[in-house]
């Protein structure tokens, strides 16, 4: 959530914030009265509790008609400091919900507008000149029996598929490569839980009763991750994390779950948008002022990770519209898909600033030894998604696919070779 301190004191910040997002920023007014009557009623509270506790001692002291006076007072007051009390608690609720409902203040120099008025920061490689017509990823699937969708839909329904053979080779391949790159960067591995509680849901930004994206097990009031950053973001939830550890750098891996309740008719052939998935994602924990630099570091190690599978990419710089909730800037990298002549995206990086540490409680200590909130950053280092990308940009004229050579010894082959059937 954003910090009230910084609402009082630049109210404008957000207002210009919600305008760039599309977001209505009436918001601001009405947060800042609520939090007026919360600071009001506190005061009055404080107040009546300290004329209540002056009247306590005064009591002993007191006999007869002044005694009797002041006993009709302290009770009438502790009716007043009780009524007062739950004022100010119903108020910090509801200045509570109110703020939780409110994205994170974007990042000045962030593009305004929606999901078209992103920027393009940097193109990176060729895009691939076949003398034959390529085919799609589902077709060298099919042909290197590396991927069932018809099987997929029987066992599961539709967005569910099998990987098999080379596609799980290759999958794993990718990923163990990915989790490798990350442990050489400093990054801790960490094999998270996908069901979690609802505060590490909500903590995380996410709005649990509103979100149709989000598989929930209500017997247990568990929910499916559609990343592992949400466990990642609640590990260090109500902790205090020493400075001079930081950052802490985790690399997750964990199967993804999203039920992509609003892309009907969007992408239902092959497995671009499924319902489950891997991902091997990075997450940082660092100093509020030393965030700026760690995201641009995270996104040097998504290029890394591009570079090696060798794809011709772009890099996008995210309009606030189509940022999420918890961030305040996000870069998008996105490969070329030639069987649709067109980019997707692969990874993308996120700062959250200290948005998600508010609600989770994780902090730190600044120099003085005042406790502050540590920010929070994310960016996927490979997914099941690249598949599409590797295939399709790596295919030969018979069907076969080159396997990119930093991926060879991950994989244990060369070349992915059509199954004869």
């Amino acid at each position: 959530m954003i910090d009230l301190r910084t609402l009082r004191e630049d109210p404008d910040r957000l207002r210009a914030s919600q305008r760039a997002r599309g977001e209505d920023d009436s918001v601001v007014d009405a947060l800042l009265a609520l939090d007026e009557r919360r600071r009001a009623a506190l005061t009055g509270f404080e107040s009546l509790r300290a004329e209540q506790k002056n009247i306590g001692k005064s009591v002993s002291r007191a006999s007869g008609d002044e005694r009797q006076a002041l006993l009709d007072r302290a009770k009438d007051l502790a009716a007043q400091v009780k009524a007062a009390e739950s004022e100010a608690e119903t108020l910090g609720g509801e200045l509570d919900e109110l703020l939780m409902s409110v994205p994170n203040i974007v990042e000045e120099g962030a593009p305004a507008g929606g999901e078209d008025d992103y920027v393009v920061l940097e193109e990176v490689g060729e895009k691939p000149a076949f003398e034959f017509t390529p085919r799609d990823h589902v077709e060298l699937g099919e042909l290197l029996d590396a991927i069932d969708i018809e099987r997929g839909a029987k066992v599961s329904g539709a967005r569910f598929f099998f990987l098999k053979g080379v596609g799980a080779r290759l999958q794993l391949g990718l990923l163990t490569m990915a989790m490798q790159q990350a442990v050489e960067a400093g990054f801790t591995p960490m094999i998270t839980p996908v069901l979690v509680k609802p505060e590490s849901m909500q903590g995380t930004g996410f709005h649990i009763a509103h979100d149709k994206e989000i598989y929930r097990l209500p017997e247990d009031d568990l929910y499916l991750v559609g990343t592992s950053e949400v466990p990642l973001a609640a590990y260090h939830a109500d902790e205090i994390l020493d400075v001079r550890s930081l950052p802490l750098r985790y690399a997750g891996w964990s199967s993804c779950f999203r039920r992509e309740a609003g892309s009907y008719g969007k992408d239902t052939r092959g497995i671009i948008r499924v319902h489950q998935f891997d991902k091997v994602e990075m997450f940082s924990y660092c100093r509020p002022e030393d965030a700026h630099e760690e995201h641009l570091r995270l996104l040097a190690w998504e290029k890394e990770m591009l570079d090696k599978v060798e794809l011709p990419y772009r890099i996008i710089d995210t309009a606030a519209g189509d940022l999420g909730t918890s961030a305040a800037r996000k870069y998008d990298c996105e490969a070329w898909i030639p069987s649709q002549g067109r980019y997707r995206e692969l990874t993308s990086t996120s700062n959250c600033t200290d948005f998600q540490a508010r609600r989770l409680r994780v902090r730190t200590r600044d120099a003085d030894g005042r406790p502050q909130h540590v920010a929070t950053l994310n960016g996927t280092l490979a997914t099941t998604r690249w598949i599409v990308a590797i295939l399709e940009n790596h295919q030969q004229a018979d069907g076969s696919v080159v396997v990119p050579k930093a991926l060879r010894p991950y994989v244990g082959l060369d070349v992915l070779e059509p199954v004869s059937r």
